[in-house]
Formats: structure tokens, C-alpha cells, sequence
């Protein structure tokens, strides 16, 4: 064997060395943060257990929180609370349900996927679909008509609920809502990244989490700003529940397909006769109010459009007062109505 073969021949044995090296290297990094992504979901979870029931609705367990009208005291209709993407029950629960209390059948849901709701089959992004599973919720707790609030995302479900249960729908509350196609389509990149098959379950089972625990604190500021992060909103709101592998991949999803869905459903706004107010902050940087806000303003006829200066994306958090008194505006307009 000449000294040029034997010199290729260890060349070759340290290219392979190394090689297997990386690769064990890798597969560590992906135990390690895998392992590390169980246990802090599994802490999350220990953290803000369910704080309210469940109901089996077409075979998902849908999590809910209901805060029953005080006796002689209820003066307002029942209000249904849907969450914006991240988010959960608890959050607009700690926004206003004190403030509220006594006044109305308050029923916050965990969105399907979200929270402590299982998350059901294929296609459970759709608005509409969710819309379905929060009328059976309704029907099942006896509720026949409804005030129903949507944050954000969340007004994408409530506006899709009055097109599926216009009979249920007293009024519309639909706060920074995010209803229509905006230009582009783009949401952030790690949203798309969970939503693909194999690489999102990766993904979301590795580092998502652990990524997400460290930018958490920033991102609860941006989605406030100009705003400051209300004191207690980390534990009244519960929002770390998103960062756990499921519940991330499922909100993913919900954003990434929020686009094709609003596409199609938008053209159908025009047939919502439910009274309809619509609240946005002039300074929310997280959802386009000129595409969303007058996009409903201009669809549903004789809804109203109420601007809060100097608020951001949580008018709920931000101004719960506002927001209380528009609740209370449409009320009365619902009660004229039905008289």
C-alpha cells in the first residue's frame, strides 16, 4: 500500500469520526431539549391547572369558565369571551370579570387546542369550526342567546359564530379584531415553521419552548405597547399556557391559516345583523385596525366603531372601563330592539 492510499484511507476514517460525532452531538442537543421542553410544560400546566369545567361538545372537551348573574342583579345579557391566538380563558376572565360579576352569565372559553381544551380533529383552525363547537357549548349550558365578545383572533370566531348561529348572536363586542385578508398574508416565521408536519412537530417539541420562555417577557410588552404590562397579568392571565408543544402547534395553526380563512369568510360579513361594536386602539402595532376595524365598520351595517387613544393591542387590560361602558351601550341597544 503506497503512502498516498494509507494517507487517504486515514483521511477518510477522521471525516467519519467526526461525522459520527456531530450526529451523536445532535441527537443529545434533540434529548436534551426535549426533555427539557416536557418538563417545562409539565410545570406550566402546574402552574395554572383548570380553573373551570368541561363539557364534551361533538366529542372535543372543550374548558370553560362560567361566572353566574347574580339573582335580581342580572342586567346585562349573557356574554360569551373568546380569546385572541395565544391566549386563553383566563385571560379576558382576568380582564373583566371583576368588574362584571353579578351582571351577567360570563362564560369564557378555551378555544379549541387551547388552554386545557383538547384541540379535535383535522380543520379545527377554520373559524367556523371552532364557531360550531362554542354553539354546542352554549346549547348544552342552556344558553340560547348570547352577547358574544371576540379579542383578535377571537373576533375572527365570534364573527363566524354570527354566521352560524345568528339566532344565538344578541350582539357582537369584537375587540382589535383580526377579521380580514391584510396585505400580504405574512405572520411570524416560527408560526409557519410549527404549522408543517414533521419539522413543526420538531420544532415545537425541542425549542420552541424553552425560545419561547426567553422572549416571553418581550413579547407580552410588544403586544401592550405603548401600554405598560398590567400588574398581575402574568398570573391572572395565564398566558405561559401557549408555550407547551401542543398548545403551540395548535396556535400556530390558527395564525398561519387565519388568512385563507378570513379570505374566504369576509365577503359573508354583509349578512350579520347582530348589533355590532367594534373597539381598537389607535396604536395597536400588532393587527392592521384600518384593514380589520373599518373593514367590519364598513360590512356590517350599523356597527359602530369606537377609537381608544393611546391604546394598543388589549383594550380589555388597557381600558376595561371603555370597554365595559360600549358593553353596556349595546346592551341597551339590544334590549330596545327586542322590545
Amino acid at each position: 500500500m503506497s503512502s498516498k492510499t494509507s494517507s487517504s484511507g486515514k483521511a477518510l476514517d477522521i471525516h467519519m469520526r467526526f461525522l459520527r460525532l456531530m450526529v451523536f452531538s445532535l441527537a443529545l442537543l434533540v434529548v436534551v431539549f426535549a426533555g427539557l421542553t416536557q418538563y417545562l410544560a409539565f410545570e406550566t400546566t402546574r402552574k395554572f391547572p383548570p380553573t373551570g369545567s368541561f363539557a364534551s361538545i361533538d366529542g372535543v372537551q372543550i374548558h370553560y369558565i362560567d361566572s353566574p348573574a347574580d339573582a335580581g342583579s342580572e342586567d346585562i345579557e349573557p356574554i360569551v369571551f373568546l380569546h385572541g391566538a395565544s391566549g386563553n380563558a383566563r385571560d379576558l376572565d382576568g380582564a373583566l370579570v371583576d368588574k362584571l360579576r353579578g351582571r351577567a352569565r360570563m362564560i369564557f372559553v378555551d378555544r379549541p387546542g387551547a388552554g386545557h381544551s383538547a384541540r379535535g380533529g383535522a380543520g379545527m383552525e377554520a373559524p367556523d369550526a371552532q364557531a360550531r363547537l362554542v354553539g354546542g357549548l352554549l346549547r348544552q349550558l342552556g344558553v340560547k342567546r348570547a352577547i358574544v365578545l371576540g379579542h383578535s383572533l377571537g373576533a375572527s370566531i365570534a364573527v363566524a359564530f354570527a354566521l352560524e348561529h345568528p339566532e344565538m348572536t344578541a350582539g357582537l363586542v369584537l375587540l382589535s379584531p383580526a377579521t380580514h385578508p391584510w396585505p400580504g398574508g405574512d405572520v411570524s416565521w416560527y408560526y409557519d415553521v410549527a404549522s408543517f408536519p414533521v419539522l413543526g412537530r420538531l420544532f415545537s417539541e425541542t425549542i420552541a419552548v424553552p425560545a419561547g420562555r426567553l422572549m416571553f417577557s418581550k413579547a407580552v410588552k410588544g403586544v401592550f405597547a405603548p401600554d405598560k404590562v398590567p400588574a398581575g397579568y402574568d398570573t391572572r392571565s395565564a398566558a405561559e399556557l401557549v408555550l407547551r408543544p401542543g398548545t403551540f402547534r395548535h396556535n400556530a395553526a390558527d395564525v398561519s391559516g387565519l388568512f385563507a380563512h378570513v379570505t374566504r369568510l369576509s365577503p359573508r360579513y354583509g349578512e350579520i345583523t347582530a348589533p355590532t361594536v367594534v373597539i381598537s386602539g389607535d396604536s395597536d402595532d400588532v393587527v392592521l385596525a384600518n384593514i380589520h376595524s373599518e373593514g367590519l365598520v364598513r360590512d356590517i351595517k350599523g356597527a359602530k366603531l369606537v377609537w381608544l387613544a393611546n391604546t394598543g393591542h388589549s383594550p380589555a387590560w388597557s381600558a376595561p372601563d371603555k370597554v365595559i361602558a360600549e358593553i353596556e351601550a349595546l346592551n341597551a341597544q339590544i334590549r330596545v330592539q327586542g322590545q
